[in-house]
């Protein structure tokens, strides 16, 4: 158990130190890159790439370098974006934002996999059952690299430190923001010095994340040879590319997959909203870009306990009583963030409303996947497959508009994704009803904390 624990931890503060930077940067993009809609444009980059990545390169990289090479050479790719935010310019962001796109679906995939095997190679030896060895791995990973979301905003917020917004500013904050102007407020009373910028961007990148966590792997986790890991890749490589894509679209012949397809896309309108819009026209507008990563760490952290909370009473309350508090505490947001007039004087406001963000988001993610789990169980892969295109496509179509856009506008965008994705959820779950009448709805909910205990991005 030391070698196979020692090789989990590996992999969880490896993936900790890199998103510690990619996080913090994301959260950032809107707001340091704000002309000509930079920022947002290299993050709906990163998604369509995403896209493509997850269709053909997980297995063939996999095969070739194996796990653990796959992993430190994908981490690699997320290096190349930090790179490119020290010149950025449509020149240099946009290709390293595709470089971290073709590499995501690699580091992810290997990830799984490594983890996977690892679990039922020590099952095996010590005669346990391979399912909750691999659930116990996976908590413990997301359990280490959950808290990156606070480390990544908390070392943002310490470097950039104290910066004033004036009166003048805060006009233009909030739904309706004043676009012609927006780039002025951010880059000019709110933003940080090019010293700081880079200061921030040396630390993400070497001193404390991007190069040490390829090293991490690098040097201290072990290559799997095993028979099992030959057959996962081989298994992995005859779904590859073509019969990927097509499984995944023949799988639209489900009603079912096609009535999720609102609420998947809804999971990237909601995170993009946060990361883009929120983060720069209500945060940096009227705080300050150095408030970004205090508020963000408020999100991170509800979305983390809040996560692990549902996870435990989803068997008790069922799913659709946390869809429905979900959509409910989303649609408040939606409502409260139209009519309210951010000011500094109001500080609290700004961590609720990061915080209740995060609730929800902690429903959509461990409850959509776990929905998919069990929808679809027999055709996992297509099922997962569609999960992954259509959330990206979210994120990608949110970042797309976001520069072209007023906040209100937006707003409106995702109240109206939200409300189609409800009604086509409510359908859904009619559906299962009908068909399966003889069996309660609440039997079939009672498996959904099975499925997110493992990876949502497997």
């Amino acid at each position: 158990m030391e070698s196979n624990l020692k090789n989990v931890l590996v992999i969880s503060f490896g993936f900790l130190l890199l998103f510690t930077a990619y996080g913090g940067l994301q959260s950032l993009q809107s707001s340091l890159h704000s002309e000509e809609g930079l920022g947002v444009a290299s993050l709906s980059v990163i998604y369509a790439a995403l896209i493509l990545s997850s269709m053909f390169l997980p297995p063939i990289l996999i095969k070739k370098l194996g796990c653990k090479w796959t992993i430190a050479g994908s981490m690699c790719c997320y290096i190349a974006y930090s790179l490119g935010n020290f010149y950025a310019s449509w020149y240099t962001l946009v290709p390293a934002s595709i470089i971290l796109g073709l590499g995501g679906a690699p580091l992810w995939s290997a990830k799984c996999t490594y983890l996977t095997i690892a679990g039922n190679l020590y099952a095996q030896k010590a005669g346990k059952i391979g399912r909750d060895v691999i659930n116990q791995y996976f908590g413990l990973f997301f359990l280490i690299f959950q808290s990156s979301g606070v480390w990544g905003n908390l070392i943002s917020s310490l470097i950039f430190g104290q910066t004033t917004t004036t009166e003048e500013d805060l006009m233009c904050c909030g739904a309706y923001d004043c676009m012609t102007n927006a780039t002025a407020n951010t880059t000019a009373s709110s933003g940080p010095t090019k010293t700081l910028i880079y200061t921030l961007l040396g630390v993400y990148t070497g001193m404390c994340s991007g190069v040490l966590a390829v090293l991490l792997v690098a040097l201290f986790l072990d290559q799997i040879k095993d028979n099992q890991a030959e057959r996962e890749t081989e298994k992995m490589q005859t779904q590859s590319f073509w019969s990927t894509f097509l499984a995944t679209f023949q799988h639209l012949k489900d009603k079912r997959q096609c009535l999720l397809i609102p609420l998947t896309m809804y999971s990237g309108f909601e995170q993009a909203f946060l990361a883009g819009d929120y983060t720069k026209s209500y945060v940096t507008c009227a705080l300050g870009i150095h408030f970004v990563g205090y508020v963000m760490i408020s999100f991170s952290a509800a979305n983390s306990l809040c996560s692990l909370f549902f996870g435990k009473i989803s068997q008790f309350t069922g799913r659709k009583a946390l869809f429905a508090l979900a959509a409910i505490t989303n649609l408040a947001c939606i409502i409260a963030l139209l009519l309210w007039k951010p000011h500094p004087n109001q500080l609290a406001v700004f961590f609720i409303f990061s915080a209740l963000w995060g609730l929800a988001d902690a429903i959509w993610q461990t409850q959509t996947n776990a929905l998919y789990g069990v929808l679809f169980e027999k055709h996992k892969e297509a099922g997962f497959a569609n999960y992954r295109l259509w959330e990206s496509l979210g994120f990608v179509i949110a970042f797309g508009y976001s520069t072209f856009l007023h906040v209100y506008v937006k707003l409106y965008i995702v109240m109206a994704v939200l409300v189609v994705a409800i009604v086509m959820y409510g359908t859904v779950e009619y559906l299962e009803v009908k068909d399966l009448p003889g069996t309660p709805t609440t039997m079939k909910e009672l498996h959904t904390t099975d499925f997110f205990k493992g990876d949502s991005r497997c």
